[in-house]
């Protein structure tokens, strides 16, 4: 049982550690925003006729999910779930477009912030993490720079399948939001099932041009650094950062893309306060 402990440590940190290396990749990755509003996906799926369903789960203490993509996307994004509708599945999309102050670690709920605490105790061994380890791990599960959260450019959509005639969860290793070994698109400590019903969802998105984030396995992602970066394309990103300036869906550039989210002392302060 240790033994089994230690080697999901290993692969845990090996893990974190090049998600880490590939955001900085991203980061330095060339954008040139086009400007494509961010338009509503419930109302475009309705009108489709293509069945979507849209959580109602609270995940940022302020605000319920914002369910808008940037206009470009969502005909493939239809085309999509359209697939999964074929296949026996449902696509529930869980999360969109998210504001800079959304994305903030700090502004997510209490049990989201805390999940993930636990896990870099885990690693730790129960020992306090630095608070540049913690940024670390943060970077790679919920992006603590603008410029390398693509939920903030509109063009990223997390989602779950459930089966169509159950409305059960498709089995794919672990719930939405789980923190650990099975967060992982590849991860071995899943069922081949589990691990088949990824490569399956990963297919339909992938044949609309939604490529996978390696690091967690419900996260999807087109016109972006990660999905020219992954594809190999060689072109530069067309969705960057942007701010939602009004309810029609106007964008607007971000300057400064690459200034933290939150400083090291904010994360010093949250982290002693949590371990009290």
């Amino acid at each position: 049982m240790h033994r089994d402990d230690e080697k999901k440590r290993e692969y845990w940190r090996t893990q974190m550690e090049t998600g880490f290396a590939f955001m900085m990749k991203m980061l330095e990755y060339p954008v040139e925003e086009n400007c494509e509003p961010l338009v509503l996906l419930p109302a475009l799926a309705r009108k489709s006729g293509v069945r979507v369903v849209f959580s109602r789960t609270r995940r940022v203490k302020a605000s319920m999910p914002v369910f808008r993509l940037r206009e470009g996307l969502v005909d493939g994004f239809l085309r999509a779930a359209e697939e999964m509708n074929r296949r026996g599945w449902i696509l529930r999309v869980e999360d969109a477009f998210r504001s800079r102050a959304m994305q903030n670690p700090f502004h997510r709920t209490q049990e989201v912030f805390e999940s993930i605490v636990r896990r870099i105790l885990w690693e730790t061994g129960g020992k306090k993490p630095s608070p540049e380890l913690f940024f670390r791990r943060m970077t790679v599960l919920i992006a603590t720079i603008p410029k390398i959260g693509t939920h903030m450019s509109g063009s990223a959509l997390d989602i779950t399948v459930l089966d169509k005639k159950t409305g059960k969860e498709t089995d794919r290793g672990a719930p939405y939001l789980t923190m650990d070994v099975r967060t992982f698109m590849n991860s071995p400590f899943v069922t081949a099932e589990a691990r088949r019903n990824r490569e399956c969802i990963t297919g339909c998105m992938a044949k609309e041009g939604f490529l996978a984030y390696p690091f967690e396995f419900w996260h999807y992602s087109k016109g972006d650094a990660y999905a020219e970066y992954l594809s190999g394309s060689g072109k530069p990103g067309r969705y960057g950062l942007v701010d939602l300036v009004d309810e029609a869906g106007t964008v607007r550039s971000v300057r400064r893309p690459k200034d933290p989210l939150m400083t090291m002392e904010e994360i010093k302060d949250r982290v002693s306060r949590f371990l009290r």
